[in-house]
């Protein structure tokens, strides 16, 4: 039980810090005067590219722990 809880609670961590980077991102393409429309495509490419690296942060550690 104890192993799910923690895979949760770090899924829950990664998805905060990516909905943190997109938010930051988007703030950051406003500041600088782009649109909305492209400032919430860097936020997504920023939110993926935030879940991409936790991804395969996880799989490295996955191999290395097996």
């Amino acid at each position: 039980m104890t192993d799910l809880v923690l895979v949760l609670l770090a899924i829950a961590i990664v998805a905060i810090l990516a909905l943190l980077a997109g938010a930051g991102a988007a703030k950051l393409a406003r500041l600088d005067g782009a649109t909305y429309p492209a400032a919430i495509k860097h936020a997504a490419a920023a939110f993926a590219a935030v879940l991409a690296l936790a991804s395969t942060v996880s799989a490295a550690l996955t191999t290395l722990r097996s």
